[in-house]
């Protein structure tokens, strides 16, 4: 379970006070994957940051029971001048999971070749990308945080990356946040939509989509 009691996030603007998350409390059930529809700008991926505990509230507090991952797929996070095999185990070391089984997966997974042994700065942004996403299904967690759904890499490590999501999401919750709507009833049970600073839920995605279309 995933609890936000009282969360708000504002950021400063030249025009004042921008708040995206404004006093939010909301529980996050696991075994349920819930999907967050908002517009560009209304705060998904703070709320995304906040839930991951990457960023913290300006107020009020997020409670976890269980583990959490980070956002699926973020390679923001990765050391440069290490290779993408010391990355790995450097992470799979802070969530205490199996090194050289974190280190394999990856490996298979991202199809880098030597690559996976040279300094993550050397890597293009798909390369990065195959890294992060194969990473984020090394490592088993009750619950995986999702910023949109990207595709990566060639239609054939597409088609890998969509199977070992939807394997992941089978047996654990799935919270993602995106502005596609498609997005959401291929992945989601249920709906929330942010806007104005507020959370509001629905049981299905088309009582959703009333209120995210609404002017």
């Amino acid at each position: 379970m995933i609890e936000l009691s009282n969360v708000t996030k504002a950021y400063a603007t030249r025009s004042g006070s921008n708040v995206v998350l404004d006093s939010i409390s909301f529980t996050f059930p696991f075994r349920k994957n819930i999907g967050i529809l908002g517009r560009n700008g209304s705060g998904k991926s703070t709320l995304l940051r906040v839930i991951a505990g990457t960023e913290q509230p300006d107020s009020g507090h997020v409670l976890r029971s269980g583990s959490v991952s980070w956002p699926i797929g973020f390679a923001g996070g990765f050391n440069g001048s290490l290779s993408g095999e010391e990355n790995c185990r450097f992470v799979a070391r802070i969530y205490g999971a199996d090194v050289d089984e974190v280190v394999g997966f990856t490996m298979d997974f991202a199809e880098l070749g030597e690559y996976f042994y040279m300094p993550v700065k050397t890597y293009s942004s798909g390369m990065k990308a195959r890294l992060a996403f194969g990473l984020s299904m090394a490592i088993e967690f009750d619950a995986y945080l999702v910023d949109e759904v990207t595709a990566v890499g060639d239609a054939q490590f597409q088609q890998k990356c969509r199977a070992a999501f939807d394997a992941r999401r089978n047996r654990s919750a799935v919270i993602i946040v995106s502005h596609q709507l498609g997005t959401i009833r291929d992945y989601c049970d249920c709906c929330a939509v942010l806007k104005e600073g507020q959370l509001l839920c629905f049981d299905s995605v088309d009582e959703a989509k009333r209120i995210y279309e609404a002017a």
